[in-house]
């Protein structure tokens, strides 16, 4: 495993998700739910930016999506031509396989020609 992100000014956008453990001290943690503006993509077939609004939402298990890895690996799909219908299980996918546990990924984007589209998948 690379090193960890979280603390290095270094860190650039990657494929790698930190992890760290739930905390095993009484009382439960039920949901961890993410919410960021800063994800785009490029529309596959005309290559204009497509700007997104996500959400990540997982009940952990043993380990915890870290903020900062999650943001780097968000910036990977800039400039990427790819779909929200195949964008939003690429992500669930990845995160689930990162924490172990099933992830909710749902994307709204901006936007385009008037219709706002939104996009929910679920993996893990």
């Amino acid at each position: 495993m690379n090193e960890p992100a979280l603390g290095r000014s270094d860190a650039e956008p990657g494929p790698q998700i930190d992890t760290f453990p739930v905390d095993a001290t009484p009382g439960r943690l039920d949901r961890v739910h993410f919410r960021s503006t800063e994800l785009t993509a490029v529309c596959p077939v005309t290559e204009q930016p497509d700007f997104y609004t996500i959400d990540i939402e997982y009940m952990p298990v043993g380990r915890c999506i870290e903020s900062k890895s999650l943001k780097l690996y968000l910036r990977t799909f800039d400039g990427v031509g790819i779909f929200a219908e195949h964008l939003a299980p690429r992500i669930a996918g990845h995160l689930a396989g990162a924490v172990g546990t099933t992830v909710t990924v749902t994307l709204e984007q901006g936007v385009r020609g008037g219709i706002t589209t939104t996009v929910s998948a679920t993996s893990g």
